[in-house]
């Protein structure tokens, strides 16, 4: 056995991001064989480890402890036990912690082995009928300042759809400052809840004039460019007082 292989590995574990039946049995069998499972709430991914019949401790890894907990994790590692990464729901990493840990991980040595899995991400633009050929995902956009600004900018200029995550709380304040920044003749698509129970396809009015009006959870927007720069060519306008294909995933 090389010395790679006589060390702990690190599972990136994509999960549910929000029907259990989406947890495919490779990741059900990798929580289950591993000693530990890193969890951005144990609370939540304890109900998924039960339903996968792991016996695993659940050990919190977010935001806040990720610099802390990397030691204890590179320890363990070390001790040759095998160690799962999931977040509260989709992909590790993505708009989540564990960028910091998995580096680490990879300096010391150690394998890194992605489970695949669902993610909102991908779901949210497929399910859009916007062009998925290239994309941009952004993640969160900053609040406020000359970071939100630039993020703006970026969007407008993007020769490709792109995908943001937002909040019900502010989602409104966001459509409208991209609607100024990139003007009417766009499309957009606003998705939430992916995957559960309540799935519909409201079309909302442009620009959104009340909150009540919008989908009411963490959304992934995604957004298509007027212009495609690098062809050259003008996309196909939509008519500026709807919000075309506006899904609300429920």
């Amino acid at each position: 056995m090389d010395e790679a292989r006589a060390l702990g590995t690190l599972y990136v574990v994509s999960t549910p991001i929000g029907n259990l039946g989406d947890l495919s049995p490779r990741a059900e069998e990798t929580l289950r064989v591993v000693s530990r499972i890193l969890a951005e709430d144990t609370r939540r991914s304890r109900i998924l480890a039960e339903r996968a019949g792991s016996s695993a401790r659940l050990v919190s890894l977010h935001e806040h402890n990720e610099r802390e907990r990397t030691g204890a994790v590179l320890s363990w590692l070390a001790d040759r036990e095998d160690l799962a990464l999931v977040s509260d729901a989709g992909t590790p990493l993505v708009s989540d912690p564990g960028a910091k840990l998995v580096a680490a991980v990879l300096e010391a040595g150690h394998r890194v082995v992605p489970v695949p899995g669902p993610s909102a991400v991908i779901a949210a633009l497929v399910a859009s009928g916007l062009p998925s050929e290239r994309f941009a995902f952004l993640g969160f956009p900053e609040r406020k300042g000359r970071a939100r600004q630039q993020l703006l900018r970026r969007v407008a200029e993007s020769a490709e759809s792109v995908v943001l995550f937002e909040s019900p709380q502010r989602l409104a304040a966001l459509l409208r400052a991209l609607m100024e920044v990139c003007g009417p003749d766009r499309q957009v698509a606003v998705a939430r809840e992916l995957t559960k129970i309540h799935e519909a396809e409201p079309s909302l009015k442009w620009p959104p004039t009340t909150r009540r009006s919008l989908p009411r959870a963490k959304l992934p927007l995604s957004w298509l460019p007027l212009m495609e720069t690098r062809a050259g060519r003008i996309a196909r306008k939509r008519p500026a007082s709807w919000v075309k294909n506006c899904w609300a995933r429920g």
